[in-house]
């Protein structure tokens, strides 16, 4: 009897949860930065059972507020679709000095049967870090080895991974070979040679993309070979194949060899030099996620900004794009997202530009476009609230954000500690 109560109380405080998150919420009078360069100085957002049931121009359309449950006004503030971070260990390592806090790499080198999904860690304290600047969905992204294994699309707040996943298995990652080896420390671009284990490398990743094609063929094999299976999402065009490339040469290479399989969807991850080859991306309409553009050319003949120039010239020359983080310490900041576009703008594109390059344009390589990315009726309720500008890290503050609807707590480590010390110290 005593067990029966305690089932019963559990079943009221779950569903009292459940009909709180499907509360209707209107959001009043925000500058809502709509994902798709639509900018609304006055907007009315509603939120109906997780999703966008309304985006409208206060001033030209008539809404009536009774018929949400929560009133929120944000006059003053500025409204966002939810930040993306592709291609991230975000959720898979907690401390670059720790070994045993990193999951993201697997022993062996060809691994596509590998998913990242199930090492996915919802309690990771660095999550709460990267919410507070409006940071709500990671691509967890495996690393290591030719064939790395398959990444997904997460929440960064959930009871566990099933609960976090907006998209499992989106794509294979392939770690293409590099024809040229840098030798020269971090900070020289030069002296670089050619890598002696690039013939090597490619024959090993042809040979096994051969054997998986002739395996995928056949819908029924008689024996299952889980590495083949894996691959089968790549070959019939259902998910993407994540080609780390840098090099324009090495760039073309990997597009050449999706060809050749005829891969329907290869997308360039890294691409530090597809600026130089704009025109060939764009006839093979490959998107490319950038590497971080906080970093030093490679040559030095190049010019010591092109980094930070490289998205508005992708942006000009209509080659589909976003931003991502991966490097040094990524999982940690990945919260500098959005700051990383607020530099994009400083060198040639505009404001909304550079917020698609974290939003829509992510959603759309990743292929998520229909659920998340931008501010639109019938996608899900992934908001983002700021008191000034998102991508400005002296006035950005968010304040609210929800992720299907659904409130986030913005609370992370960080403040709890200033609250501590600001009381202990009687600060105000």
């Amino acid at each position: 009897m005593k067990k029966l109560r305690y089932i019963i109380a559990l079943l009221i405080v779950v569903l009292q949860l459940n009909a709180q998150n499907k509360k209707k919420v209107l959001l009043m009078n925000g500058v809502a930065h709509i994902g798709n360069g639509t900018i609304i100085e006055n907007s009315y957002i509603g939120i109906d059972d997780g999703k966008i049931n309304l985006v409208t121009d206060a001033k030209t359309s008539k809404v009536d507020p009774s018929a949400y449950d929560t009133i929120i006004n944000i006059e003053g503030k500025h409204v966002y679709p939810a930040v993306i971070s592709p291609n991230n260990i975000l959720g898979l390592q907690e401390a670059e000095a720790v070994r045993p806090t990193s999951d993201y790499s697997e022993t062996g080198g060809i691994n596509p049967n590998v998913r990242s999904l199930v090492a996915f860690n919802t309690d990771s304290k660095i999550l709460p870090t990267v919410k507070t600047n409006g940071v709500l969905y990671t691509h967890c992204t495996p690393r290591s080895g030719l064939i790395c294994g398959s990444s997904s699309i997460l929440a960064t707040e959930g009871w566990n991974w099933e609960d976090a996943v907006l998209k499992a298995d989106d794509g294979i990652h392939v770690n293409f070979p590099k024809s040229i080896q840098k030798q020269g420390w971090w900070a020289e671009p030069e002296p670089s040679n050619k890598n002696s284990k690039f013939d090597e490398e490619l024959k090993a990743l042809t040979k096994f993309f051969e054997d998986a094609s002739a395996y995928c063929k056949t819908s029924n094999p008689s024996e299952k070979n889980l590495r083949f299976e894996a691959m089968r999402c790549v070959f019939n065009g259902q998910c993407n194949l994540y080609l780390n490339a840098n090099t324009a040469k090495d760039i073309m290479m990997a597009v050449n060899f999706a060809k050749s399989f005829n891969i329907a969807k290869p997308v360039i991850i890294g691409g530090k030099e597809s600026w130089k080859i704009t025109a060939f991306l764009k006839s093979n309409k490959i998107p490319v996620i950038l590497n971080r553009l906080h970093d030093l050319p490679d040559h030095a003949e190049d010019d010591i900004d092109i980094t930070f120039k490289t998205p508005a010239l992708l942006q000009k020359d209509s080659v589909l794009f976003c931003l991502q983080f991966e490097g040094d310490m990524e999982a940690m900041q990945s919260r500098n997202l959005p700051f990383l576009a607020g530099t994009s703008v400083t060198y040639g594109l505009t404001k909304e530009q550079a917020l698609q390059s974290i939003t829509l344009n992510t959603a759309k390589i990743l292929g998520v476009e229909g659920m998340i990315g931008s501010l639109e009726v019938n996608k899900l309720a992934s908001i983002v609230v700021s008191e000034g500008d998102l991508l400005d890290m002296k006035t950005n503050h968010v304040v609210l954000a929800y992720i299907k609807g659904k409130s986030v707590n913005l609370r992370n480590e960080q403040y709890l500690l200033y609250q501590k010390y600001k009381t202990k110290y009687g600060l105000k």
